[in-house]
């Protein structure tokens, strides 16, 4: 079932619990963010203050949730070296922490050898260990559209890979990213 980005902010703003991110990409192409990746990319830095100002809807979200006992939780799996978004986005993260978001990296190379992802290796949201919320890209790495996901099947098999990635990853602050 696809869903509109307004069903996904209900969505994610309703959660019981919690809510669980994996990245599996090492660039986004996120339109809203493209003029302030192309002044990283020159090597011009936004002050702390600037970025948590872009920031603000986003952690708002997250405090909104966080402050009331429940979790957000991200692990990102990156190919080492690190792309210049990554960079970026570890650069940003935390804003990200400081909302209360436990974000963990993942270098790609220290995955567990065999695993397999679910929904075709897509990135996805896991809310309260019981929707699926996956996230679509177009060849350019902009979000092209959200499924959601309700099959205990394949939920089951995200928690696993949740779980599994959660104890291997490092949290942000003990990860030195590798670039080239």
């Amino acid at each position: 079932m696809s869903l509109s980005l307004e069903e996904w902010r209900a969505r994610f703003a309703a959660v019981e619990h919690g809510a669980f991110h994996l990245e599996l990409r090492d660039s986004y192409g996120v339109a809203e963010e493209s003029s302030r990746f192309g002044r990283w990319l020159a090597g011009e830095r936004e002050s702390y203050a600037d970025v948590a100002e872009w920031f603000r809807d986003w952690t708002g979200k997250v405090r909104a949730i966080t402050s009331t006992g429940r979790s957000v939780h991200r692990v990102r799996v990156v190919t080492e070296p690190i792309s210049p978004y990554i960079a970026f986005e570890h650069h940003d993260t935390p804003h990200n922490i400081a909302a209360g978001e436990d974000i963990r990296w993942l270098p790609r190379h220290q995955l567990p050898e065999g695993i397999v992802f679910p929904v075709g290796g897509n990135d996805w949201w896991l809310l309260d260990d019981s929707a699926l919320v996956v996230n679509h890209f177009d060849a350019d790495g902009r979000s092209s559209s959200r499924e959601l996901i309700e099959d205990p099947v394949v939920v089951a098999a995200c928690v696993q890979v949740r779980d599994l990635l959660w104890g291997q990853a490092i949290p942000h602050a003990d990860y030195p990213p590798v670039t080239a």
